[in-house]
């Protein structure tokens, strides 16, 4: 990743995007309002307003670009894709007990856990509001389904998080659930709302559900090797928060009857003391668990790349390609 294009193509789509994406804010800005409840555009704005990247509504519109649709329902999507999101935060704050969201204060902080899942409920029946609104039965599916697979994934993380038993297979269950099912929805509708090709529709799911699990896994590598000023997070937070991640999960496979026992004390039980994450660390280097992760996380952006060459030759193919190679650049 030498040039700075190829370092950040999420810019170059936001730029090759603009006129869609101002057009996906105003509708989310007008949408995010209430009447009655004037606490909902404040919670949502807070989060939505806080300067993430909106790559997930970027990914519809970027499939839609590329299978030749041009309007007006892909940024209805996008928007709706965007408030899925943004609901999924808010509840995953309460239920993970953050502090901090994107460099910011949490809205479950500066508020409360009431006003953070209500929201976030809000956010949910807007989306669907939105989605009815393309009168494509398809897409309604497409989203739904992936809001329930969310929700499923999230409820599995919560029961085996700090189960030692969890093995990759589980792990990757639950990447899917609640990470790589938006993603794929995103990518999937905007070929549907297209009206492309059955093989192209496919070829857009797989790309997004790759690239979402690439994603996660890059995420979780981040938390034990991560520079918190970029990050927006600190060094050992999934450790902290009794989460298993891959590295510790590969960690725990190789583990011999003392290391099995560390994990057990911390992960399972909780008790967790001083020193702990300096050797939770040193064990992950023992058994090479970092770059295991960092490898599986290259094989599945190599594998969203791969979907790509069914999709036709244009300029946001390449955007999309880079992007996959930027989503595991993030580790370095």
């Amino acid at each position: 990743m030498k040039s700075d294009t190829m370092q950040k193509p999420h810019d170059r789509m936001a730029e090759y995007l603009a006129a869609d994406m101002a057009a996906v804010n105003t509708l989310i800005r007008d949408r995010m309002a209430s009447e009655h409840a004037p606490r909902i555009p404040e919670v949502t704005a807070h989060l939505v307003e806080a300067g993430g990247k909106r790559l997930r509504p970027m990914l519809t519109l970027a499939a839609a670009h590329l299978c030749g649709y041009d309007g007006p329902y892909h940024v209805h999507l996008a928007a709706t894709v965007e408030f899925i999101h943004t609901a999924t935060l808010l509840h995953d704050d309460v239920v993970d007990e953050s502090a901090q969201r994107r460099g910011r204060p949490t809205a479950n902080l500066l508020w409360d856990n009431k006003s953070s899942v209500l929201v976030g409920d809000y956010l949910f029946a807007r989306s669907f509001q939105l989605m009815t609104e393309t009168n494509n039965m398809r897409v309604l599916a497409i989203l739904s389904n992936a809001s329930a697979t969310i929700a499923e994934g999230e409820v599995l993380q919560l029961t085996a998080a700090q189960n030692l038993a969890t093995d990759e297979g589980i792990y990757l269950k639950v990447v899917r659930g609640k990470t790589a099912a938006l993603f794929s929805a995103a990518t999937e509708v905007g070929g549907v709302i297209a009206g492309a090709p059955a093989e192209q529709v496919q070829a857009l799911f797989d790309y997004g559900d790759a690239l979402g699990i690439a994603f996660q896994i890059v995420d979780d590598l981040l938390d034990y090797q991560g520079d918190t000023g970029v990050t927006g997070k600190n060094v050992g937070d999934d450790f902290r928060e009794r989460k298993l991640t891959l590295p510790v999960i590969k960690a725990i496979a190789k583990a011999d009857a003392e290391e099995h026992a560390f994990w057990t004390r911390t992960i399972e039980k909780g008790r967790q003391q001083d020193g702990d994450l300096d050797h939770a660390l040193a064990l992950l280097r023992k058994h090479d668990t970092l770059s295991q992760t960092q490898a599986d996380a290259v094989a599945w952006a190599n594998r969203a790349k791969e979907a790509l060459n069914t999709l036709p030759d244009h300029d946001m193919r390449e955007m999309l390609r880079d992007l996959a190679d930027y989503v595991v650049a993030r580790i370095n």
